[in-house]
């Protein structure tokens, strides 16, 4: 596959996990750009992996996540999405509820990329630990952590 075939099938995706993860559409759109760009540099050894894809999601989720690193990154849930900016998914109705949005920046960042990872990307533990390359175990414990954050939440709201 060429690097402008692999754009054209998969970049919207990307861009959605980048919405997914952060919450914030021009944040999902610089997500999604530095991971191509980095794919592109290295174009060869991607398509040359297993699953293209799988390389490419990892390098976005580890952009996301040093990017929370940083001091000067501040996330806050979007108030309201632009109709005419998203691409239409049957789970954007599920994604875009407030109440979720709100629990979701509750989460750590690592957190909310297994939930995302997990749940809207439907990948196993096997490989969200090998995107976020840490073990299997650990990807199910931060998940478990994250579930239980996310119940209280909700349990607090409807008190």
């Amino acid at each position: 596959m060429e690097f402008e075939e692999y754009v054209s099938a998969r970049g919207q995706e990307l861009v959605r996990l980048g919405f997914t993860v952060s919450g914030d559409y021009q944040r999902a759109e610089d997500l999604a750009q530095i991971a191509l760009m980095q794919a592109f540099r290295s174009w060869r050894k991607v398509r040359k992996a297993d699953d293209p894809h799988h390389y490419v999601r990892r390098i976005l989720v580890n952009e996301y996540l040093s990017m929370t690193r940083r001091r000067s990154f501040t996330e806050a849930p979007t108030a309201e999405l632009d109709p005419q900016r998203t691409v239409p998914d049957p789970a954007t109705a599920v994604v875009n509820s407030d109440d979720l949005w709100r629990a979701l920046a509750g989460l750590s960042a690592r957190e909310r990329v297994v939930l995302v990872l997990r749940y809207y990307q439907d990948l196993d533990d096997r490989t969200i630990a090998d995107v976020l390359g840490i073990k299997p175990s650990s990807v199910r414990a931060t998940a478990s952590r994250a579930l239980a954050t996310l119940r209280r939440t909700r349990q607090s709201h409807h008190v």
